[in-house]
C-alpha cells in the first residue's frame, strides 16, 4: 500500500499577503495591480471596506489573488454569524474575527461559515501586533502578550476556528501546541533594516517562516518602495530561501 504524498509547500508568492491600505478603490486597484504578480493574497481592511464596501473585496479576486477580508469582527453572536454569511457571499477566502469575542461568538461564526460552505477560512485575532504588555494591562489583562495569545488561541481552537492571527514572537509556541492544525497568519513582518512603524512585535520574513508562519502580512515595506513589485519579489525570495 502506498502512503499519501506529502503536502506540497506553498510558493513564496502564495504565502505573501499585501494589505490594500488605501483611502479609495481607485488607489487600491492601482496599488494591487502594481504588485499582484508578486503576491498571492490581497487584504482588504477596515479603511477601504468602510469607504468602498463589497467592490473592494470583489476586484481583488479579479486580479487572480485570494482575498483576505480583515474586519476583525467582535459583536454579539447573531450579528457576527450574519456578517460571516455576508462575507461568504462576497467569495472571500479569509475573514478575521476577534478571539476575545468569546466562545459563543466564535462558535456562531464557525457554524455560519460551515452552512455557507464557500471555503472561507476564519482567522481569530489574538493580540494585535501593535500591542505590548502595557496596552494589555490598561485593558485589565495582567499577563504578558505571549500568555494572552496562547489563552485566546486555545479558546479559538476549541470553537473550531481554523486559523489564528498572531505576532512572529508567538509562532513557535503556537506551532508546537497545535502542530499543523491551525493556519498561522503573521502581521508585523519587516524585511531586515526596515522601519517597524507602529508595530511593536516584529520579525523578518525568513524568521517568521522558520518559526512556523503560513501567511505573512507585509504592507509598508512593499507599498512605500520605489519599486513595489521588486520589493514584493525580494520578499518572496526570502520566504523561499527557508528550507
Amino acid at each position: 500500500m502506498s502512503s499519501a504524498a506529502p503536502a506540497e509547500t506553498p510558493s513564496g508568492r502564495a504565502r505573501l499577503v499585501f494589505p490594500l491600505d488605501y483611502a479609495s478603490l481607485s488607489e487600491a486597484r492601482a496599488g494591487a495591480e502594481r504588485v499582484c504578480a508578486g503576491v498571492g493574497v490581497l487584504k482588504v481592511g477596515l479603511e477601504l471596506f468602510v469607504r468602498e464596501g463589497p467592490p473592494a473585496a470583489k476586484f481583488a479576486a479579479e486580479l487572480g489573488c485570494r482575498v483576505f477580508l480583515d474586519l476583525k469582527l467582535h459583536d454579539i453572536p447573531e450579528t457576527v454569524s450574519r456578517a460571516v454569511a455576508s462575507a461568504c457571499q462576497l467569495g472571500v477566502d479569509y475573514l478575521t474575527v476577534h478571539a476575545s469575542g468569546g466562545p459563543g461568538m466564535l462558535e456562531a461564526a464557525v457554524r455560519s461559515a460551515a452552512r455557507e460552505n464557500t471555503g472561507l477560512k476564519l482567522l481569530a485575532v489574538t493580540v494585535l501586533t501593535s500591542s505590548d504588555q502595557g496596552d494589555l494591562l490598561a485593558t485589565g489583562v495582567a499577563d504578558a502578550p505571549a500568555a494572552q495569545v496562547l489563552r485566546l488561541a486555545h479558546l479559538a481552537h476549541r470553537a473550531g476556528v481554523p486559523g489564528l492571527v498572531c505576532s512572529a514572537l508567538e509562532l513557535s509556541v503556537l506551532r508546537a501546541q497545535f502542530g499543523r492544525d491551525l493556519v498561522l497568519v503573521t502581521p508585523g513582518i519587516r524585511p531586515a533594516g526596515a522601519d517597524a512603524g507602529d508595530q511593536k512585535r516584529v520579525a523578518t520574513p525568513a524568521d517568521a517562516v522558520r518559526a512556523g508562519a503560513d501567511l505573512l502580512v507585509i504592507g509598508r515595506p512593499i507599498r512605500d518602495s520605489p519599486d513595489p513589485l521588486a520589493a514584493a519579489l525580494a520578499i518572496v525570495r526570502a520566504i523561499e530561501s527557508v528550507p
